[in-house]
């Protein structure tokens, strides 16, 4: 026997209703916890669900709601920078996360917060030809986390990504002095270079700079530059197979002071590479 068009429309209605009503009742709204312990445990089982939305929601309020000696608050500005950083809003992950060596200093969350901190820092700098700015706040930030909490047991992770900062560092100047050395201005050429080779010296980047800086001083007939390049190049990387082609002209003294890269001894460059 089948049912009437019109009772089915009633029925189909019926369960929408039912469905909508079941939604408004779980749905998460930080205002209708009736204190901030039950809001705070409530917020860290939606963020413990990856309910991002849920969590940001609930950590914010109680950051404005909990009294400024509350216990709650610092923990509740890292979780806020869990729930941002689930997001992928990494810069309002990086706010919430400094807040709490800048006002809680002596909380035990104050050494991973300045790690996370800095970690998020890091990740809005998506590669080396980008704009560097965050990567250089990311660097700052790490440089005071190790300094602060040097017997932090992520004080090893700290140091690989100030590595990898300052390798992309090394890339971006390597790349703006290749811009020019390819269009033949070799003093703007040689000063990135060289910035390079002394700013980042256990880089990969480093040897190749100072490769590129014998093949500039060579362009402009500068000697006694190539002469110390060399002495460095020889010095850092000997037996290396391009080192000995590139100096393969120039004789090693007896005497070389090759601890030391050259002075690039040239004023600044008019304007930077562009930024691609």
């Amino acid at each position: 026997m089948s049912v009437p068009a019109n009772k089915r429309h009633i029925v189909t209605l019926i369960a929408v209703l039912a469905l909508l009503a079941g939604c408004h009742r779980n749905r998460f709204v930080a205002a209708n916890f009736r204190s901030n312990d039950a809001l705070f445990q409530a917020s860290l089982a939606q963020l413990k669900e990856h309910k991002w939305d849920n969590a940001v929601n609930g950590f914010q309020r109680l950051t404005t709601e909990l009294p400024a000696r509350d216990p709650l608050l610092p923990q509740a500005y890292y979780y806020l920078g869990e729930a941002h950083t689930g997001r992928r809003e990494y810069i309002l992950a990086a706010q919430a996360y400094s807040r709490i060596p800048e006002s809680f200093p002596e909380d035990t969350l104050a050494a991973v917060a300045t790690f996370d901190a800095g970690m998020s820092y890091s990740k809005l700098w998506r590669k080396p030809s980008l704009d560097s700015d965050y990567g250089q706040t990311a660097l700052a930030t790490l440089q005071s986390f190790l300094a602060a909490y040097p017997d932090s047991p992520l004080v090893d992770r700290a140091k690989a990504e100030i590595d990898k900062l300052n390798e992309w560092f090394a890339v971006k100047g390597y790349d703006a002095g290749m811009f020019y050395l390819k269009r033949k201005a070799y003093d703007s050429a040689i000063i990135y270079f060289h910035d390079v080779a002394t700013g980042y010296p256990g880089t990969e980047h480093a040897r190749m700079s100072l490769l590129r800086l014998v093949e500039a001083y060579g362009k402009i007939g500068y000697k006694e530059e190539i002469a110390e390049t060399c002495s460095t190049l020889r010095e850092k990387y000997a037996g290396n197979a391009e080192v000995k082609e590139a100096c393969a002209s120039v004789p090693a003294p007896l005497h070389a002071d090759s601890t030391v890269v050259p002075s690039a001894k040239l004023s600044e460059p008019a304007a930077p590479a562009p930024r691609r």
